[in-house]
């Protein structure tokens, strides 16, 4: 019997569960389906199409087609469309802020929070599709002019995640359409819902038949495979795991494909001395706890300079103590469930193996007896240098606290790491915070505040986490080439 209530059940049948190829719904080669699950119970939600390499080609070939014409559509009207699409989210964003705590797990409040974010992507992109511009100047020796065009780079390939299934998406599809690209995109097996979702929105705010495509499918790299190799394909965007990328990138370099990739994070969170304590234990809780610690910018671990490091530590760990699981879209919810078991397994590693060389449990440290995959919001202080849980992503509610002397020593702790996603520290000295923002190396760095994700900033790492920007001016450059004309005096 269905733990879902009539509401919930209403919102999952509403949703396309085909795939969406040629700007509408198919069923996939040989009628095959897969079934999405609430991590919350493990009840499948709804049975979707599994798509075969056959309907990638189909996706390929609608792409392909519709190219030409999208690029020739004034950018205007790409940028109407784009906002046609923003507007229907937002009209529309309880009901999908509901359908992404279902098959996702995370608490609704989450959830409304990523639907603001996400559709922010269309509205600003919208906006940005009118400004793609070139240049015009004199040659510098005097033999001639110079002209530069900025055009769309041709068809891409989007491959998305499940811990933000509609933002991950909306800041990909969001610039190519403002280029004047056209889109396939594969979003996680585990999180297809709400892309299927937003295909039917663009569908209903007036987007050409063939620009975008949503291929659900349970082999991911049997799908894939023949958009990569497929020569009309210009681009390929992944946000992932550092793993998958580095094969994504392989792949792509048989053809030299344009790539973006948006891998994994490492972020330290540094607390000066001189921090206001309390600002950084409330911007602990918002990088920490931000969809549950599964995300890609999520404080990974905490760096406390050694003056404010019992005082911070025992403020957290009364934080994370009173926060509440649950089922993500009952009412008090403030954590919902890991999105699979593998990730419990993963969380309940890094802390045994953080205890063993001598960390201590302050709260939390284990998943609870009760039905789906949660674990318990959790603080390890005096965790030692060797503990992996510096070194791996945890992916999950666990916040590992060490200390520094001197403000060198933290640097250094920040930048040990072959990531360079986010990082984030406190202080109030001013040109302490230039000094270490110029010093950490990471792509994003939060001063004084533990939310560092916005529309119109660009969103990208350095070493292990990749390269390429979303959002910001930036974004739509990652969808372009530039064209040089050489002009005779």
């Amino acid at each position: 019997m269905s733990t879902l209530t009539q509401h919930e059940q209403d919102v999952i049948a509403s949703v396309p569960v085909k795939l969406w190829i040629g700007g509408e719904q198919v069923d996939a080669t040989g009628g095959g389906t897969f079934a999405v699950t609430d991590p919350s119970t493990g009840e499948t939600l709804v049975e979707v199409a599994d798509a075969t390499p056959e309907d990638a080609r189909k996706a390929m070939d609608a792409a392909a087609g519709a190219q030409a014409g999208w690029a020739a559509t004034p950018p205007r009207q790409r940028g109407e469309i784009l906002r046609g699409a923003w507007q229907r989210v937002v009209d529309r964003a309880d009901d999908l802020a509901l359908l992404m705590t279902l098959e996702m797990g995370k608490a609704l409040a989450e959830s409304r929070g990523e639907i603001t974010y996400g559709s922010e992507f269309l509205r600003w992109f919208a906006e940005e599709a009118v400004r793609v511009n070139g240049r015009f100047t004199p040659s510098p020796g005097g033999t001639g002019r110079i002209l530069t065009m900025k055009q769309p780079v041709g068809p891409c390939l989007a491959i998305t995640p499940w811990n933000f299934p509609l933002a991950m998406g909306t800041r990909k599809i969001g610039p190519a359409f403002a280029a004047g690209c056209t889109m396939i995109v594969k979003p996680a097996g585990q999180t297809p819902l709400t892309m299927l979702a937003l295909a039917g929105i663009f569908a209903e705010a007036g987007l050409p038949a063939g620009v975008l495509s949503v291929l659900t499918t349970s082999s991911s790299n049997d799908v894939t495979e023949p958009v990569i190799s497929d020569p009309r394909l210009r681009k390929l965007t992944f946000t992932g795991s550092t793993g998958v990328g580095q094969k994504l990138v392989a792949k792509s370099a048989q053809r030299l494909l344009r790539t973006s990739m948006e891998l994994g994070g490492n972020a330290p969170f540094v607390v000066f001395d001189d921090a206001d304590v309390d600002a950084a234990v409330e911007g602990a809780m918002l990088a920490k706890m931000r969809n549950g610690g599964e995300a890609c910018t999520a404080a990974n671990r905490f760096h406390v300079q050694e003056g404010v490091r019992e005082e911070f530590t025992r403020k957290l760990t009364e934080r994370m103590t009173a926060l509440s699981l649950g089922r993500g879209s009952e009412d008090g919810t403030d954590v919902g469930p890991l999105i699979n078991q593998a990730q419990v397994d993963t969380c309940q590693e890094l802390v045994d193996d953080a205890v063993a060389k001598g960390a201590t449990v302050l709260c939390g440290g284990s998943a609870p007896e009760r039905t789906g995959t949660f674990f318990t919001p959790t603080v390890l202080g005096d965790v030692p240098a060797d503990a992996r849980i510096l070194v791996e992503e945890v992916f999950g509610p666990v916040a590992p606290i060490c200390g520094f002397s001197t403000e060198q020593e933290g640097i250094d702790a920040a930048n040990t790491t072959e990531y360079g996603l986010a990082a984030y520290f406190y202080t109030r000295d001013l040109d302490r915070a230039f000094r270490v923002a110029e010093a950490l190396e990471a792509g994003i760095v939060g001063v004084n505040r533990g939310v560092v994700s916005d529309v119109a900033a660009p969103f990208g790492g350095i070493k292990a986490s990749g390269f390429g920007r979303e959002g910001g001016d930036e974004g739509i450059n990652e969808y372009l080439e530039v064209k040089y004309v050489a002009l005779t005096s």
